[in-house]
């Protein structure tokens, strides 16, 4: 392959980006910013292996979402359709749900570190109604493109301040426990709900797999993507948000661990803890800019979650009711639904919401077996594009490990262990 043929390759490349990032931007909210650097904070790096388990295992059905839909040209949720109507109608229920809750978590951590930085005294509910307000505004100019622009440039932001974050920890000498320091063991049953939800949402919610192909058709419309281009934007979004993950695990590590302060487990409040980790590894000089790209990051998260959730609730209904096509108008209401729903939530609820999103990536786990099994059957059916030997091994041995986590959690959940 000469020089212009690889010039031409790459660039076609990085025109096919978008969704795979938009995918990474959704994932780095609660489960990286919140409970990777609580796992880190809490229990150093023996939960390292979880993390990388969890990425590995779900890979491939988050892989087989813009497989299937670059190789067929049909959306996850079409193939559950054929399948199955009552997959479809399973989904669409839990998709209701998660789009209620997820969206109100993530606007309440955005407005939570709003309320940090802020001068002025404006109330959390308060900010956390503008957060939606403006978050509703923007995807009503241009849905696709604002999410995939702001995903791209705070992704970027997000991964490189978080990164001399924690070079500099290392560099500083960070991550000694103090000498009386008892490293708490999260090998207990005790632990297992924390674990499950961090494994929950890591690197993200099932769901959004589905979302992922819904984006990647939107970004076929806009332009031609190839297969390989496509599948090349989802590994950098996949692999970029996996080990992103263990660099927020090595921020609590080596800043927060075995140095005697409380961690506090409050979404919200633990906002103030990180950022003060942030300057206390950098710089001083960086609270400020660090507190703008956590918000800009929590604020990006908001976009995807409540564009993907209502392209995925627009999506089901059509197959449900059997309508030949949808309309921006329709996208509009969905977009409207999730933000209006998510501010009643955190109006009602107050302080209940971030119990409500352990909740959430707990039912997300849960669940994450039966969706994981629809997505490997569709890939099955083979074609010219049927999954590699290698990835229905590393399919099957997904399947087996998210099954048994959840089955022993819903042990020990109902006494039985």
């Amino acid at each position: 392959m000469d020089t212009q043929q690889q010039t031409t390759r790459w660039r076609q490349r990085f025109q096919a980006m978008g969704p795979g990032i938009m995918m990474a931007s959704a994932a780095v909210g609660g489960s990286h910013i919140i409970a990777s650097t609580q796992a880190g904070a809490l229990y150093g790096w023996q939960l390292a292996l979880i993390i990388v388990l969890a990425n590995l295992f779900k890979y491939p059905f988050f892989r087989f979402a813009p497989q299937y839909t670059l190789a067929t040209g049909k959306s996850l949720l079409e193939g559950y359709a054929e399948q199955n109507r009552l997959y479809l109608w399973l989904f669409f229920l839990l998709n209701l749900f998660a789009t209620v809750i997820n969206t109100a978590a993530v606007a309440m951590l955005c407005a939570a570190i709003l309320n940090f930085v802020l001068p002025a005294t404006l109330t959390v509910n308060t900010l956390a109604g503008l957060v939606l307000a403006t978050s509703v505004a923007l995807l009503l100019l241009a849905p696709y493109r604002t999410v995939d622009n702001v995903s791209k440039i705070i992704m970027i932001s997000l991964t490189l301040t978080t990164g001399a974050a924690v070079l500099a920890a290392a560099a500083n000498g960070n991550g000694t426990p103090a000498a009386d320091f008892v490293a708490p063991s999260p090998w207990n049953m005790a632990s297992l709900a924390f674990i499950v939800a961090l494994m929950g949402w890591m690197p993200a919610p099932i769901e959004i797999s589905v979302i992922n192909s819904l984006w990647v058709s939107a970004k076929r419309t806009l332009s031609k993507v190839r297969y390989e281009d496509g599948l090349f934007d989802f590994n950098v979004g996949y692999i970029g948000t996996a080990l992103l993950a263990l660099v927020f695990l090595a921020l609590g590590a080596l800043v927060q661990y075995g140095t005697g302060t409380e961690v506090k487990t409050a979404g919200g409040a633990y906002i103030g803890q990180l950022i003060d980790m942030y300057a206390a590894t950098i710089g001083e000089w960086s609270r400020w800019l660090v507190a703008f790209i956590a918000f800009a990051c929590m604020y990006g998260t908001t976009l995807t979650v409540i564009d993907g959730y209502s392209r995925s609730n627009m999506e089901a209904l059509r197959l449900i009711a059997g309508w030949h096509k949808t309309s921006n108008r329709m996208l509009t209401a969905w977009i409207a639904f999730a933000a209006l729903s998510g501010l009643g939530v955190i109006v009602f609820f107050k302080g209940a919401v971030m119990a409500m999103l352990k909740f959430a990536m707990i039912a997300s786990f849960v669940s994450t077996p039966v969706f994981a099994w629809l997505n490997l059957t569709l890939v099955r059916q083979g074609g010219e594009h049927a999954p590699k030997p290698w990835l229905m091994a590393l399919a099957w041995l997904g399947l087996a490990y998210l099954s048994g986590f959840a089955v022993l959690f819903l042990l020990q959940q109902t006494g039985v262990l």
